[in-house]
């Protein structure tokens, strides 16, 4: 590529003649985003596609240009735009090049690198740029382990990494205008914001299905994309109906105990390729697993393990019925909110917990070496065999880990029982997604 087509490309995408959108303001990544600056690392930012990183990093650079940062001072590439053509680190040296020549920049560039996978040999150039000081970078990518792996070999303990989900509930109120400051703001909602919720659990909350009334039709076109950009191109896969079947057999299980060679039969491949394909899709942040509880590491590894989607809407259109299989979507909902929650505090580890007589307790958080808490996602608590049945559960995880509380949260049920020297607080799940517990 010569000078001019590079530059034509560059002007597309950042606010040097002409605004860029940024979207809805998301404030607890961009205040994460510019404390990791004060660092003076590189900073990556991971999650899964479509989930917002490109606009995190274009609403990073509108609020450092409100900070007093000029817009010469700024530079976002989109290694995803098809104009360009060779995708290497002398195309990203040409890039930089140009900048310099027509920008002039006048202080430390902060540079965006979005989707800088895709460009062979990047993590080198970035380093380079970050030893000699030529730049403050942000790089982007829908893949964890390409990113970990590569700054992980090259950039010890000079990065800091950033995950971006898809919207939280408190964030979705907000693209949906129903925002909150205090309880007072919640009094005479609690019927839009339980309506927002179903909304919310069937078509999930990528930002843009969110926003869209072609939901289901967006959602699709998603689970495409991720097949075939993200996964059988980037792996290379010779077996992509198998791989299909697999993610389609995870998004219809959320929230059940699965092992890679239960499955063997079922899609006639066999545990290594199950196992390599899940590992795929944790990579690519389609699903995850979650292991049991133990104080044993090699129980741990051969145990059972949960598994969870990135979104409920992608569950509902590619796997199971919505309204057959509430409970399960309220679960994985809870799951995804206590990953966020890890994300702001890395010493929480998350387990389910099982005893041998498989009386489980769905989700057990452990910080540091404690056992901090013990929930258990109980949607209907009317039937009350059903909410015995699950307390039961709950006490033998309670005497097990020596816990006095626990948490089930529950579709409306709204209570706190004692049951002898235990407290049981049941909580709606829209109240404890918003922090009211």
């Amino acid at each position: 590529m010569n000078k001019n087509e590079i530059l034509a490309v560059l002007n597309d995408w950042n606010i040097w003649k002409t605004e860029q959108a940024t979207g809805i303001v998301r404030e607890k990544y961009l205040d994460r985003l510019e404390a990791f600056f004060s660092s003076n690392q590189v900073i990556t930012i991971t999650g899964p596609r479509r989930a917002g990183k490109s606009y995190i990093m274009r609403q990073m650079a509108k609020r450092l240009i409100e900070k007093g940062i000029k817009k010469e001072n700024l530079l976002f590439v989109n290694f995803e735009d098809p104009r360009f053509t060779s995708l290497d680190t002398k195309l990203m040296e040409e890039i930089f090049e140009v900048y310099r020549e027509f920008l002039f920049p006048t202080d430390t560039p902060y540079i965006f690198l979005d989707e800088v996978q895709e460009v062979e040999g990047w993590e080198k150039w970035v380093r380079m740029m970050h030893e000699l000081k030529k730049a403050k970078i942000v790089v982007s990518g829908s893949n964890a382990k390409l990113l970990s792996r590569e700054l992980g070999t090259l950039l010890t303990g000079r990065h800091l990494d950033l995950t971006v989900f898809p919207l939280s509930f408190t964030e979705f109120l907000a693209f949906n205008k129903t925002e909150y400051k205090s309880l007072l703001d919640i009094a005479g909602k609690e019927a839009e914001i339980r309506g927002l919720l179903r909304r919310y659990m069937e078509f999930g909350s990528f930002p843009e299905v969110t926003l869209s009334e072609q939901k289901r039709e967006i959602i699709l076109k998603y689970f495409d994309d991720l097949l075939t950009k993200d996964l059988f191109r980037r792996f290379r896969i010779r077996k992509p109906q198998v791989m299909k079947s697999l993610i389609k057999y995870y998004l219809s299980n959320a929230g059940n105990l699965t092992t890679f060679s239960s499955i063997e039969k079922f899609l006639h491949a066999s545990a290594d390729t199950i196992e390599k394909f899940a590992g795929y899709f944790e990579d690519v942040y389609l699903i995850f697993f979650l292991k049991r509880f133990s104080f044993k590491v090699k129980e741990q590894e051969k145990s059972p393990r949960k598994v969870y989607s990135i979104d409920t809407g992608l569950s509902n259109a590619v796997g199971f019925r919505f309204s057959e299989n509430i409970g399960r979507l309220a679960e994985n909902i809870v799951f995804l909110e206590l990953k966020r929650r890890q994300m702001q505090n890395p010493a929480i580890e998350l387990f389910y917990w099982k005893d041998v007589h498989h009386r489980e307790v769905d989700f057990l958080i452990k910080e540091n070496t404690k056992v901090t808490e013990l929930i258990q996602v109980c949607w209907d608590v009317s039937d009350e065999r059903t909410k015995q049945r699950e307390l039961r559960s709950l006490f033998k995880g309670m005497d097990e880990l020596n816990k006095k509380e626990a948490l089930v949260i529950t579709d409306e049920f709204d209570e706190t029982e004692e049951h002898k020297d235990k407290t049981i607080r049941f909580i709606p799940l829209w109240k404890w997604l918003l922090n009211m517990s």
